[in-house]
């Protein structure tokens, strides 16, 4: 037989029940014997039904979607951030509808529109600035709006993450301390990336408070990765070579740019200091432990669901939680 053609009517009387009870064993709703539930689970694999998930969504209010608008998954952060979203969301009876934005103001209100029209319980967006359209879209959608990443101004509903301004000013203070006066940053397109740029701006600051000059800067156009951080400190170095530590936006441009020192001859932290952001893995297990800082990302991630799943009600004055960020010394700067 085939998919299509089975109904729910088919499922209910392979499986000697209602068809009210078909719909509540696959949505998982309600206290349901397990005899019954195993019976109506078998129907369903014998006849190859597959449910329409838009025709319920038609009648309701909402359907047991979550959108999730993320920058990159190129990035090794995101990954991590979606596995804390998928781990929450896995015996919850929820499931997740994945767009990435590629740090584009337009394509993310694009992906938001998209994802509205199929009626989401709630939408988990990255970071806090948006476009004045998106905004208006999850505002009138009345339900719940997650955004993960940043806590750094007024959410919408509910944000969860760190300080990325606070994050900058704790690279500053941690480097000063360990000696270092002359520095140097390596980044991409803080414009697009505001989250790389509220850190820059916060180090900035903390420099020029403490009487020091603030960093030499080299951005890339692209986007970030291992090789445009290997490029980037070489170019930033051919121009300021007086630098003692290089800042880099993230964790994979500042290995791109252990990997240059590895090739140029220089001595990491005793020539040139580097230092980067996030805590990842791979930097982790390089001969020498980068420096950077970890943000708590899976848990980020997590907390998102979790506070969508405690209640569907909005919260129109705003609340940020704040998961914080550790400072991993390391063996680079």
């Amino acid at each position: 037989m085939s998919s299509n053609a089975v109904t729910l009517r088919d499922v209910a009387r392979l499986a000697e029940v209602s068809e009210i009870t078909v719909s509540r064993v696959l949505r998982g709703s309600g206290p349901i014997r397990a005899a019954t539930r195993d019976r109506v689970l078998e129907a369903v694999r014998r006849t190859g039904y597959v449910q329409n998930r838009l025709a319920g969504t038609l009648a309701s209010s909402s359907s047991n979607l979550v959108g999730v608008v993320l920058p990159s998954l190129s990035n090794n952060v995101f990954p991590e951030v979606m596995a804390g979203i998928n781990a929450a969301l896995v015996r919850s009876g929820y499931q997740p509808v994945v767009g990435v934005t590629d740090y584009d103001a337009k394509a993310e209100e694009h992906l938001v529109r998209s994802i509205l029209a199929w009626k989401p319980a709630a939408m988990i967006l990255t970071g806090l600035q948006h476009s004045r359209e998106t905004v208006r879209l999850v505002e009138r959608a009345g339900i719940r709006v997650i955004e993960i990443m940043d806590v750094g101004g007024r959410p919408i509903d509910v944000a969860i993450g760190l300080s990325h301004y606070a994050a900058g000013m704790a690279t500053a203070k941690h480097l000063l301390a360990r000696g270092y006066r002359r520095f140097g940053f390596v980044g991409h397109d803080i414009k697009r990336d505001h989250r790389a740029g509220q850190r820059l701006q916060g180090l900035i600051e903390w420099l020029v408070e403490t009487g020091m000059a603030p960093p030499r800067i080299q951005l890339s156009n692209g986007a970030s990765s291992i090789l445009a951080g290997r490029a980037g400190l070489q170019s930033l170095l051919a121009n300021y070579p007086e630098c003692e530590v290089v800042v880099f936006a993230n964790d994979d441009l500042a290995v791109g740019g252990v990997y240059h020192c590895l090739a140029a001859g220089i001595t990491l932290r005793d020539q040139l200091g580097i230092f980067g952001f996030n805590g990842l893995d791979i930097a982790q297990a390089l001969p020498q432990p980068l420096s950077t800082i970890r943000s708590n990302r899976a848990l980020i991630g997590q907390i998102a669901v979790e506070t969508f799943l405690q209640s569907s009600t909005p919260e129109p004055e705003g609340r940020v939680i704040d998961t914080g960020f550790d400072i991993i010394a390391g063996e680079t700067a």
